[in-house]
Parts: structure tokens; sequence; C-alpha cells
């Protein structure tokens, strides 16, 4: 602990935005970081707690106080091996993870949590500029075959752990670009896509395969093909089984799930389409759904030009704060407003949507009404907006079964998540031996950081499988 008084006599500074006007006549990010010394004084003022809950609080149980008294005394290098050794991709969380490591954080009782997020972000940032970061190709290789379904954080992570252990790892993806949830769910506002080419640029030196544009499980590509040639296979496809909306009008044109907006967006920015076939450009948009999805719905229909955006979420609007002794260090009910938010939006809450009407096919507006806590109608509080353009971002369900799943008849859970226990001699181990899940197909919606949890420790039970033990770390 560099400095023991720093919590009291440092006070919270985080990145700041782009001026709105500015940022949103781009795609680009828009954080702007703190610079050295400032980012030195806030990983001061971390309490090194004798009980560091902020380890419970990440996913992958970054070692956090550590690396905050590396970045005070001004030693970047090991901050960030520290850093690697529980977290593949850095860069990617340092954007766009939520930081329950900040809601765990001691100093969160006061409401100032250490700047954790952006700390990680400045260490990794500054570890490419300076060139630290270099394929770790293993010494001997095993002679052992892994595939992996899916280029997600999940599949990314694993792929990389089991590449360093010296197994040769094929990474499949049916898109015609790897990344998985990173390319095409996250706007490249909230995280460019050259840190996704970066890292795989590195994962392809350390022996590495990527093969995009494949669909396994399809008539061109069974999986059947995988079994008779690989040691060992992991499933990586993250859930993409959309929840739906069954209201009357739901056929109307114009109403999307909204990925697939936010997916063709992000393929022009790449120069992969030219034009995409829904366009929010002087359109009275909803979106339906009032978590990160819908956020990100908000910001690129602004960016495209929207006449207005409004966000419905049926539950109640949270609290502005919450209450610290009864939930904390765990993660925090409370009103939290997004970048996206501020760039202009209209918000409500305890809203159902009745059902959709249009003209010509098209929708031109949205019946809903008012809901009490237990989500029930309120009489008589009906009332309708105008809407050209409706989003439905109410996340996803699970993971598609058709194709893959069916065809190797892996169990699948309750949920009808692909079923895998997360502890024991058979971890992450499906119904079939020689098939593992990790990821958002094993576990449902989640985080990014949770999926790069899950990969690495898929990684760890895949070398067991393999090898009998494993020097990879849990």
């Amino acid at each position: 602990m560099g400095k023991p008084t720093g919590f009291l006599e440092i006070a919270r500074q985080d990145r700041s935005y782009a001026p709105v006007a500015d940022r949103l006549q781009h795609y680009h990010e828009f954080i702007v970081p703190l610079d050295e010394a400032a980012i030195r004084n806030q990983g001061a003022r971390c309490m090194d707690c004798g009980i560091p809950f902020c380890h419970q609080g990440c996913p992958v149980n970054n070692i956090i106080p550590d690396w905050n008294d590396l970045i005070y005394k001004g030693n970047w290098k090991e901050a960030l091996e520290v850093l690697h050794s529980t977290n593949n991709f850095p860069e990617f969380t340092g954007r766009i993870c939520p930081a329950p490591c900040e809601e765990a954080c001691t100093l969160n009782l006061t409401e100032s949590p250490v700047t954790i997020k952006s700390i990680e972000c400045a260490i990794i940032d500054k570890g490419w500029e300076n060139g630290w970061l270099q394929p770790q190709i293993p010494a001997q290789r095993t002679g052992k075959k892994v595939a992996i379904v899916g280029s997600g954080p999940a599949g990314l992570a694993c792929a990389q752990q089991l590449a360093r252990a010296g197994h040769e790892v094929v990474v499949f993806e049916k898109n015609d670009r790897c990344g998985g949830l990173l390319r095409y769910g996250i706007p490249d506002f909230k995280m460019e896509k050259q840190l996704i080419d970066r890292r795989i640029a590195q994962m392809q030196a350390e022996g590495v395969v990527f093969i995009p544009n494949t669909w396994v499980g399809s008539k061109a590509f069974p999986a059947k093909k995988l079994l008779e040639t690989f040691d060992s296979i992991v499933l990586a496809g993250g859930s993409e089984q959309p929840r739906d909306l069954p209201a009357q009008g739901r056929d109307l044109q114009g109403i999307y799930f909204a990925m697939d907006f936010l997916r063709t967006q992000n393929r022009i920015n790449a120069g992969d389409v030219f034009e995409s076939p829904i366009s929010a450009k002087g359109k009275h948009v909803i979106v339906i759904g009032g978590g990160d999805t819908g956020s990100d719905c908000i910001g690129t229909s602004n960016r495209q030009g929207a006449a207005s955006v409004t966000q419905i979420e049926i539950l109640p609007k949270p609290p502005e704060k919450a209450e610290k002794l009864s939930v904390w260090p765990h993660w925090q009910m409370k009103m939290r407003t997004s970048s996206s938010h501020l760039e202009g939006c209209t918000r409500d809450w305890s809203v159902v949507t009745k059902r959709f009407e249009g003209e010509n096919g098209k929708i031109t507006k949205i019946h809903l009404a008012r809901v009490d806590a237990q989500l029930k109608e309120i009489p008589n509080s009906d009332f309708e907006l105008a809407a050209d353009l409706v989003f439905l971002a109410m996340g996803f369900v699970n993971p598609v079964y058709e194709g893959l799943l069916a065809e190797l008849g892996v169990a699948l859970d309750a949920r009808k998540n692909v079923k895998a226990d997360t502890e024991g001699t058979n971890a992450y181990q499906t119904s079939i031996p020689q098939i593992f899940a990790a990821g958002d197909m094993r576990r449902g919606q989640s985080l990014v950081v949770w999926a790069i949890r899950e990969g690495r420790q898929a990684a760890r039970a895949v070398d067991e499988y393999l090898m009998g033990c494993s020097n990879l770390p849990r």
C-alpha cells in the first residue's frame, strides 16, 4: 500500500467524454482518458483492504489492490503482468465492463470508489503503446487438437489459454469476421474493432487458427466433422435467441430485434456493407428494454439522425441511490445513466406494450399502459406514442438450438442452455465428455467479463481432460 492516506487526501476522478455535439458526428470512441499523473493518484486511493471485496466483485477475480499499488509507484509493466494474470483482454473490459468491482469497493460505501475500470484500461493501453505485449509461444506442442465454436469473448479467452498450453487450436466463426458479440453487438463508439483485430493477430502468432464464414451444424459443415477431427470441442457460441414481444401488430414493418440493428451498423462501419435496411434517420424511435442493448440502440439511433428516441422499461424506475448497508458489496440496483442516454433520450418506466398500430403495413403508433410494482396493468392508464421504428431490446432467452446443438445432441438445462457444471472433475463438460461449453451458451446472457472467466476456466478443464493435469490458472 503505497499511500495509506491516499483515500483521505485525493478525490475520485474518472475519465470524461467528448462533447455530445462532437461525438454524435461519428462512431469512434469518445472517452477522454486521464493523464498518467492522474491515474497514479487514483491508484493511490486504493485502501488495500484486509478483505479486498473488489476481488469477489470482479468475475475474473482481478488482483486489483496489487496493480493499484504498482501504478501509484510507477511500475506499469509489472502492473500489466499482474493484470494479465487473471484477464486475457483488459482492453475490452476496461471499456465495456459495468465495473462490478467498483460496486464492491469499500470506498463505494461513501459513493467514491476507486476508478478501477479506468486504471485497468490505462494499464493495458500503455502496454500496447510501449510494445510490451508479445505473443506467448509455447516451448512444446502437445499434439492435441481442440475446436472452439464461436469467437466471442469466451471462445477467444479459451483459445488463447489452450494455445499457450501447447494445443493446436482452431476457432470456427459463422460470421465473416471474428469477435462475436464484441464485433457485432458492441457499437464502435464504445469499443473500436481494431482492438479485436490486434488481439486476433497476437493469437494467430501464438498458433491459433481462425476459420470465419463457417456455420458449424449447417449442411455445408456438419458438426460431426469436428467430432471426427478434434480431440475436444468447446461450444462458445453465445446466447443468441432474442426475447420476442408477441403483441398485436408485431408483424408490421419497422419492428426489429435490437441486435439486427446494431449488427448492421457495425458492418457498415467496417466497410462490409454500404447501406442499412434499418435507418433511424428522421424517425421517431421507440426502444423497448432498459438494459445495455437498449442503450446501444439509443446511441446508434442518435448518430443516424433520429427525430426522437424514447426508451421504455416494464420494471419500476430504480432509486437514485442504493441502500448500501443492505446490498454492498453486491451489485446494486440503482438509477444508471449511460453516455448514450446523455446524448438525447426520453426514458419511461413501469410501462407495458399492449399493441402496435400501423398504416399500409408500416408501424405508426405503439399503444402502452402503466403497470404497478407487481407488473399488473393499472386500469385507465393507457397512452400511445408515435413510432416509426421500434427496437426490441429485452435480452436473450437461450442459445439457438437448431443446427449445432441439435446435431450434437448435448443435454440442456431447465433454461435451455447447454448443461455443464463449473465445479468438480467434470467442470464445463457437457453430457458428451469430448465436448465442453462456456460463456453465454452455458450460463445464459451475461457480461463480457463473465464470458472471459468461463473461457479461461473451460480451457483449464479441457487441458486436464486431454493431459490428465493442467498448469493453466483457474
